[in-house]
């Protein structure tokens, strides 16, 4: 650190214009974890030199000011902020000093809402002023916009309504309503807003009730503030964290319901795990889980530093959302001819990984979201799902950034692109027959694990067959021999004759293990060879239904519209595309080769395994031991069952495993009997009777 004083100044500085950004204009100019990195690199330099600490510093105070547009109002009790933990080892360091301080407490976990913070006032039970937190001692008036708010009630009920309270809550809008709320301002020529918190925030701020109440805001309270109990008495339940979710919800107030107890720090980290992966659940973003000691007597003997409490702490997820640059949008042929624009970007790392690339759906989502190219972006990855450019920072732009156009042509084989039918979203390339990125990447697909499942047969390998002209398409796949790999160089080892000088090549060990693995998948389902048709519409559940349903290919090849559409889980739409791919003469083709090249075309169903769930609708949710995703629903199928992808009254079972999201809350709240992995497998074994004898015939 060359100079730990300047370098503190250039932070409170960047980190107050980033405040002034985020909490006044409602505009940030940078992600969450990039103002995190700043505030936490402030804490170093003031943890090595404690001389630099000043009550004014960031770490000292609590984010956010009064705008001059709105009355300040003072909070008769003060609103803290959290202090951040970014790690479960942070986590526990905190718990250890709670256990230190006061002895082995329960704790309560809820999830973070990222909404505005606001205190709402109740004289005798009547709704009379909604402040902003602003900056914990004063914040901003904004009763007459927070009155518009549907969710919230005016006027408390219940047996203890207090004299005087400061309800503690968090304003936001649900992602649903920012979703549809950015679609309408963009078909309006008007930029959209980054992000569900800021707009709420701006809602709120509107000069126009009107305005506010326009927008579908809602609020969840989860504290008090300053409290008079009436001459009825207080409620004792008010004396601890879950009994005030109890006596807010008497009072009518809307109170999450994902808050739970947790006897010690296993308990947290289980509840972290769980909601992280149910996160995109929840009807607002949350952007982690607030840790609180359920004792208020105890909360109060902890106390609080000048801007948090010490009985609790916010444990922040990963981030899932950085600001990168938009350098360029390109688009990528897909292996049914769709054209899908995709983002460039200057590379960053989000939620572990690093990204460059993210997909822009089409023309229309383009438009929908307001980029262009030069344009600072919001960029989200969920865990393992396709990073997605989330909007513009408008806040950031400079002038010159410029818009993007959607090309006319193929940019592979040079077709106009064309929809596919009159008001399609997408433009798709018509030429499929001859396309060179609609043909590498049918090829590639048939390698995947949703399809035949083939080693070595993926994106790269796909290309090398096309572009060396060893395949024309992937009708002759399963006739490869050594001596086309040898013509292939992703697949020939080259060496140097000794000898002679020459140098020659041989087919290399991955090539060997490229045909070894085409001969096994010669007898894989007849539902993943219908897969690996590239069929539009057809995925893996219409494949097993027609493949259970016919039984050989030219059976399905043979039926007619209305017993293809009458296959449970076909329907109409699917029958036809079937119909109209069986139609195309090259399409014909490639399944008389593959025939004629030993693939299976006849459903060659073990006949050793019982049908133990014949009639029976399963669901699978969370992550099982021994089964896979789709080794879950072979099992299921195998056996005569139906596996469903959402849960409903006609669903016989639900499979829960690790980190269960909504589906398993679904089924508890239908009555759906709940099967844990090993209650599956006795299911699977003997059928319903196994787990459920109440419960005959499915």
């Amino acid at each position: 650190m060359s100079d730990p004083r300047a370098r503190h100044q250039e932070l409170i500085q960047e980190i107050e214009a980033h405040r002034h950004a985020y909490y006044e204009r409602d505009a940030p100019l940078v992600s969450d974890a990039e103002y995190d990195a700043l505030e936490a690199e402030l804490r170093q330099i003031e943890a090595a030199f404690p001389e630099l600490v000043t009550p004014d510093s960031p770490s000292q105070t609590v984010g956010g000011s009064v705008a001059t547009g709105f009355a300040s109002v003072s909070h008769r009790a003060r609103m803290m902020s959290l202090d951040n933990a970014f790690s479960v080892d942070a986590v526990r360091a905190w718990w250890e000093r709670v256990t230190r301080d006061a002895g082995q407490q329960r704790l309560v976990c809820e999830p973070k809402i990222d909404g505005l913070s606001i205190s709402l006032t109740f004289d005798n039970g009547q709704l009379t002023r909604a402040v902003t937190r602003g900056d914990g001692t004063e914040g901003e008036d904004v009763t007459a916009n927070v009155m518009t708010i549907r969710s919230l009630t005016h006027e408390l009920t219940g047996a203890h309504v207090p004299a005087l309270v400061e309800v503690r809550g968090e304003v936001y809008l649900p992602v649903a309503a920012f979703e549809a709320l950015n679609e309408a301002l963009v078909a309006d020529g008007k930029p959209p807003y980054a992000n569900p918190r800021n707009t709420a925030a701006g809602s709120l701020r509107q000069k126009d009730p009107a305005v506010t109440a326009s927008r579908p805001l809602a609020i969840t309270t989860y504290a008090l503030g300053a409290l008079e109990w009436a001459a009825s008495g207080p409620d004792p339940r008010e004396r601890s964290q879950l009994g005030t979710y109890e006596v807010l919800r008497e009072w009518g107030l809307p109170v999450s319901d994902n808050a739970r107890a947790a006897n010690g720090i296993a308990d947290v980290e289980d509840y972290v795990s769980g909601l992280e992966a149910r996160r995109h659940d929840l009807i607002h973003e949350i952007d982690g889980v607030v840790i609180k000691v359920d004792d208020r007597d105890v909360q109060e003997e902890l106390g609080a530093t000048s801007r948090a409490p010490r009985w609790a702490i916010a444990y922040k997820f990963p981030p899932e959302e950085v600001h990168t640059v938009l350098t360029d949008i390109r688009v990528d042929v897909g292996r049914t001819g769709r054209v899908t624009p995709y983002g460039v970007m200057e590379p960053v790392v989000v939620a572990g990984s690093t990204v460059a690339f993210a997909t822009l759906h089409n023309a229309h989502e383009v438009a929908r979201k307001g980029v262009l190219i030069g344009d600072t972006v919001v960029l989200r990855k969920a865990g393992d799902v396709i990073p997605e450019i989330v909007g513009p920072v408008i806040a950031a732009r400079t002038g010159n950034e410029v818009a993007w156009v959607m090309p006319t042509v193929c940019p592979s084989c040079g077709s106009a692109l064309a929809e596919q039918k009159a008001g399609d979203k997408d433009l798709r390339c018509p030429n499929a027959q001859y396309c060179p990125a609609q043909i590498i990447d049918r090829i590639a697909f048939i390698g995947s694990r949703g399809a035949l499942d083939i080693e070595m047969l993926g994106d790269k390998a796909a290309a090398a067959l096309v572009e060396s002209g060893v395949l024309a398409n992937e009708a002759g796949l399963f006739e490869l021999a050594e001596r086309d790999l040898a013509r292939v160089p992703l697949f020939v080892l080259e060496r140097q004759d000794a000898r002679t000088g020459r140098v020659a090549g041989d087919v290399s060990a991955n090539g060997l293990k490229l045909l070894d693995n085409l001969a096994a998948a010669r007898d894989r389902p007849l539902w993943r060879v219908v897969v690996s048709l590239s069929i539009r519409h057809v995925g893996p559940t219409a494949s097993r239904a027609l493949a259970t349903a016919f039984g050989s290919m030219d059976a399905m090849r043979r039926a007619s519209h209305e017993e293809l559409a009458a296959v449970d889980g076909v329907g109409p739409v699917i029958a036809a595309s079937v119909q109209e791919w069986f139609e195309v003469p090259w399409h014909a083709e490639i399944v008389e080769r593959w025939t004629s090249s030993g693939v299976r075309m006849e459903d060659g169903r073990d006949q050793s395994v019982a049908r133990t769930l014949e009639g029976l609708t399963v669901v699978a949710t969370g992550s099982l031991t021994h089964f896979t995703r789709d080794s879950v629903t072979e099992a299921i199928v195998s056996r005569g069952g139906k596996a469903a992808s959402s849960v409903s009254k006609h669903t016989d079972y639900v499979v829960v495993g690790a980190n269960a999201g909504s589906k398993a809350t679904k089924a508890e709240q239908l009555g759906v009997p709940i099967l844990n992995e090993a209650q599956f497998e006795a299911l699977l074994a003997t059928g319903p009777l196994a787990t459920n004898p109440d419960k005959k015939d499915g």
